[in-house]
């Protein structure tokens, strides 16, 4: 491994190789931000002998942190890899963001590896943003290990920290070590005298024990053995019922040992964890999975980079069968059978093609080591992987199959730009689409009424880490513009128009005139076009024209250049010549009748109204609810959410009164906070807010 500034290899040779499932430890590192997770993993990569020094945030040293933007910002915005050798077994570390604005990258930790390292800051204790990371575990079953951080810190509490979490995740959060005397003391081995922890402790365990005598020999004063405990201990961890606390030092290393001692004996190998559930291409149902290094390949691209030296890269994760260099696989993404109707997803087309294996290697964040095979239950990077994206499957050419994907949180938060120079316009696209491919909780919308270009995202943050790689990675150069809404428009009452279309220059010329009548229809109702011509005044072949030529004028609108929508048209009268009327003609004509009966009528615009469902904490309900009304919502209900002291608030409220809601909900929730949206319905504009839309709508 090449020298790094804070501090080069300690002497190993290549990367840490596995030849069994069994000797593999996939273990994500879970936590708010600031809470330390990228400092404890250059500690345990120091402590494993793979780095002489750790490097730090501050510095911009660190293995994991290597993007420019995160040494601006000293915080991780993506998942980054760092393996390691323990006692014989490769422990590979996922270091994920603890930033709310990448829960995406968390949610692919957490599909990569079987199990967590749940880390909490002594001197920050357990906020809602842990509150909400602790959620994302518990839905997958993850089991997990919580590491206390920052002892050293002025406003370190380790004490009230176990205490919090214990009342927010449960009564099996508990101590298995204790800091003292600058080391740290077993609470099942060790002669100490923390009677109460120990007791509370070794009743936990039992508790949890299969044993069902155990607890019965315990109260009865008979003393439990060590390894039984211990045992008992690894059962329960590993099948996520029981979260052992451990307090690390990351500056001294204290406790680095005895967690990378309780990773390996109490976390469960690839062979113990569950594994996804398998479909055909065509969507029939796959055979069960088995990680098996010999069984069929099928593996799953868990994220996706772009290097400028070596192009395209992806980390994936070996659930069955042996990855090799220039093997061909078959490449399948199909997330639109798995989305809201199985509509595509937009930026994220369904694909299957056959491509070869560039470089096999094993990341030791930014730097890849080659590697000569990669089994099944292991995590790898494949170089060259042109048409591969996040949660992809990789499977064999003859047989394959597609993984269903993990869930992907849904971005809320919209943000139109545009290129800063003309000369960029023809990269825009393919820089957008190389994101997409690589973040699939980006959203690319090329809105056709509004003529711009969304980025759906999670965030502030998130937009920021977007913009910041599409001008770096892809030399395009965007400013962030208004979001326009699509409005529409409509006659507010029935009225008559007349369209005239006469001119005779000599030759041939153009000759039409219509009179129509319109009426609004009910909200949702769509166009209804009624011939109700006597006499043959409109030749029958331009009755159609004149209803071609409304449609037209509809779309593009009337007043304010918004669609218009639900109208009755009524072709009432009209004239033409034998010889200049042409089905041109009467399409203009149609048009100006329209345009002629706006300005007999009054019109109003419509707005577009979403359906919201925010989960909050129940103090703050009423703060919710006040700022939902001031943006001019209507308050539908609330519920009891599945979260404890958090309540479901209803209320339909217009687009153009959030378009960042994401981002100022977050902020005066202090992050607790959450919202989906649903498109209701269009509605009409208040007066007063019609008349500072003008900008909005032309």
């Amino acid at each position: 491994m090449a020298s790094r500034q804070s501090g080069g290899a300690a002497g190993q040779a290549g990367p840490p190789v596995a030849e069994r499932p069994e000797s593999i430890r996939n273990v994500l590192l879970v936590g708010a931000a600031g809470a330390g997770k990228t400092t404890l993993v250059e500690r345990l990569l120091v402590t494993a002998g793979l780095l002489n020094r750790a490097g730090t945030t501050q510095d911009g040293t660190t293995v994991c942190d290597f993007e420019d933007i995160e040494h601006r910002h000293q915080r991780s915005v993506g998942l980054a890899l760092a393996p390691l050798l323990h006692d014989g077994v490769k422990i590979n570390l996922l270091d994920a963001p603890g930033y709310v604005d990448f829960v995406g990258e968390v949610r692919a930790g957490l599909r990569a590896a079987d199990c967590a390292l749940f880390v909490i800051a002594a001197n920050e204790g357990v906020d809602d943003p842990t509150r909400a990371l602790w959620g994302e575990c518990a839905a997958t079953g993850m089991p997990r290990v919580v590491v206390i951080t920052k002892l050293d810190h002025a406003r370190a509490d380790v004490d009230a920290v176990i205490a919090q979490g214990q009342a927010a995740f449960g009564d099996r959060v508990l101590p298995v070590y204790l800091r003292e005397a600058g080391g740290l003391v077993g609470l099942i081995t060790g002669d100490h005298g923390h009677a109460d922890q120990r007791a509370a402790l070794i009743e936990g365990i039992i508790e949890e024990s299969e044993d069902e005598t155990l607890m019965d020999r315990y109260v009865a004063g008979e003393d439990i053995d060590a390894e039984l405990l211990i045992r008992d201990l690894e059962r329960a961890v590993a099948r996520g019922s029981f979260h052992p606390v451990v307090p690390v030092d990351s500056t001294s290393g204290v406790g680095a040992t005895e967690l990378l001692d309780l990773i390996v004996s109490a976390f469960p190998s690839p062979l113990e964890h569950p594994l996804p559930v398998v479909f055909t291409p065509a969507g029939r149902p796959g055979p069960e999975l088995k990680c098996d290094p010999s069984g069929p390949l099928v593996a799953e691209v868990v994220k996706t980079t772009t290097d400028p030296y070596v192009g395209r890269v992806s980390l994936v994760r070996v659930f069955s069968g042996t990855v090799l260099p220039d093997a061909t696989v078959h490449v399948s993404g199909h997330r639109s059978a798995w989305s809201a109707g199985g509509t595509p997803v937009t930026g994220h087309e369904d694909h299957d093609e056959d491509e070869r294996i560039g470089a096999l290697s094993v990341p030791l964040g930014k730097t890849q080591r080659p590697a000569p095979a990669v089994v099944a239950g292991d995590l790898c990077a494949i170089g060259r992987l042109s048409r591969a994206e996040t949660s992809d499957t990789l499977s064999s050419v003859d047989t394959p199959l597609v993984l269903e994907p993990w869930p992907m949180p849904d971005p809320q938060l919209p943000l139109a730009i545009e290129v800063r120079a003309k000369s960029d316009e023809d990269k825009l696209s393919p820089g957008l689409q190389r994101l997409a491919a690589e973040d699939p909780t980006l959203r690319v919308e090329h809105n056709t009424e509004t003529h711009q270009v969304v980025l759906w995202t999670m965030g502030e943050a998130h937009a920021d880490v977007l913009l910041d790689r599409l001008a770096t990675r892809y030399g395009v150069a965007v400013d962030e513009i208004e979001v326009r809404v699509p409005l529409r428009e409509t006659f507010a009452q029935p009225a008559t128009g007349q369209g005239r279309h006469v001119k005779q220059s000599g030759g041939h010329g153009q000759y039409a005139v219509c009179s129509v009548e319109v009426e609004p229809l009910p909200q949702g109702a769509g166009f209804e076009f009624v011939d109700r011509v006597v006499g043959g005044a409109v030749p029958r072949q331009f009755i159609a024209s004149v209803e071609k030529g409304i449609r037209a004028q509809m779309e593009r609108g009337v007043v304010n250049g918004c669609p218009m929508v639900d109208l009755r048209v009524t072709l009432t009268d009209g004239k033409a010549h034998s010889v200049d009327s042409s089905d041109m003609a009467f399409q203009t004509a149609g048009g100006l009748a329209l345009r002629d009966a706006a300005t007999r009528a009054k019109t109003c615009l419509l707005e577009p109204v979403d359906e919201l469902e925010v989960l909050v904490a129940a103090d703050l309900v009423g703060t919710v609810m006040g700022d939902l009304s001031a943006r001019r919502g209507k308050i539908l209900g609330s519920d009891p959410a599945e979260h404890a002291d958090h309540v479901v608030i209803r209320a339909e409220v217009p687009q153009l009164e959030i378009r960042r809601y994401a981002a100022e909900l977050r902020s005066f929730s202090h992050g607790s906070a959450s919202f989906t949206r649903t498109f209701a319905h269009y509605q009409p504009v208040p007066e007063n807010v019609a008349s500072r839309l003008s900008t909005e709508v032309r």
